[in-house]
């Protein structure tokens, strides 16, 4: 028995030093040089669709009031970054009126979509509501859907679009659209202007 606990001992010993000794790739994560993180070589290479994005933005934010009218514009900060060691992007908000929010975006190469998991302080859901799409190169936008019914009934999505890019900045829709997308509702749009 004793020789039985040495033999595990010096085995659970060898195993926890040989832990100890591997390295963790970090290389592409946020660091002082690289403050948003940089996309790993190592990931599909639509990681960098969201390179217009990445920094640190100041935003209007403007979306629909009860009555469907628009409301005034309130101030935001949208904050892009690769993270996972540059194999995924990550975004958050800080809203003037308190309601923060973000996502992790990750890329699937099998299904060629982005699956986007959103969060906001407005409420903690056990399970993230989640949008999917691509970007799409002859437009120059991205473009991510998620089922959802008009306050008639009529089945559509919801669509969010990524547009506009450049040096400066970016802009961003949402809005109601029916399944042929013939029919499009805005209600909530941002405009962005890069400052780091």
């Amino acid at each position: 028995m004793k020789t039985l606990k040495l033999l595990i001992l010096t085995f659970s010993i060898g195993l926890s030093n040989s832990l100890l000794a591997q390295e963790i790739d970090t290389s592409f994560e946020p660091s002082k040089k690289h403050p948003y993180g940089q996309p790993n070589p190592k990931a599909p290479e639509q990681v960098r669709d969201f390179a217009p994005m990445i920094g640190k933005c100041e935003c209007t934010s403007t979306s629909r009031g009860t009555g469907q009218e628009w409301s005034d514009p309130q101030k935001m900060t949208w904050t892009f970054k690769y993270i996972m060691n540059g194999m995924a992007v990550q975004d958050e908000t800080l809203k003037a009126d308190g309601i923060h929010s973000g996502s992790i975006r990750q890329y699937n190469a099998d299904s060629a979509k982005w699956y986007v998991h959103y969060y906001s302080t407005s409420g903690a859901a056990p399970v993230l509501p989640a949008w999917e799409g691509a970007y799409q190169k002859e437009e120059n936008r991205i473009r991510l859907y998620r089922e959802q019914k008009a306050p008639n009934g009529m089945e559509g999505f919801y669509r969010l679009t990524f547009y506009d890019f450049s040096d400066i900045g970016y802009k961003w829709i949402g809005e109601w659209v029916d399944k042929e997308e013939k029919i499009a509702f805005p209600t909530w749009k941002i405009e962005c202007r890069k400052v780091e």
